[in-house]
């Protein structure tokens, strides 16, 4: 009877240090949090109806976006690589991996890969129906 009310005990104890024990949470690394664009435009969102598009965009080295503009708010993950942007008369800025960005909206730009890997962003538009995402620059 000592060994089978040991063996309880033990049991409770064990359940209890179980039921104690805290499940795991994820963790959260803020990328970006603000209201403007690389180049300190105000984010404005297309109207409705919206449509969110997400990609993984890659640029081998040496290779060039061309001139284009975004005509709805985007946001950029470099995942590998390094990216200059030409922004004309706003200068340039140069992003690596870890890095993420608001991109300038209707503002013509050309972005390089000046290193020696592809570039790899994960982007996401928050435009609409309709509207495109980015128009290429004659």
């Amino acid at each position: 009877m000592k060994t089978l009310t040991t063996f309880i005990c033990a049991l409770c104890l064990s359940a209890g240090s179980l039921v104690a024990q805290e499940i795991p949470k994820p963790q959260v690394k803020l990328l970006l949090s603000a209201g403007e664009t690389v180049l300190g435009q105000e984010i404005t969102y297309p109207s409705d109806p919206a449509q969110i598009t997400t990609a993984i965009v890659t640029l081998p080295p040496n290779g060039q976006t061309g001139w284009h503009h975004h005509t709805v708010p985007l946001v950029g993950y470099m995942l590998e690589g390094e990216l200059t942007v030409d922004y004309g008369e706003h200068g340039t800025r140069t992003y690596t991996a870890g890095e993420a960005v608001y991109e300038a909206m209707a503002t013509s730009h050309n972005g390089q890969n000046t290193g020696d890997v592809p570039v790899r962003i994960l982007v996401v538009f928050a435009g609409a129906k309709g509207i495109p995402n980015s128009v290429a620059d004659q």
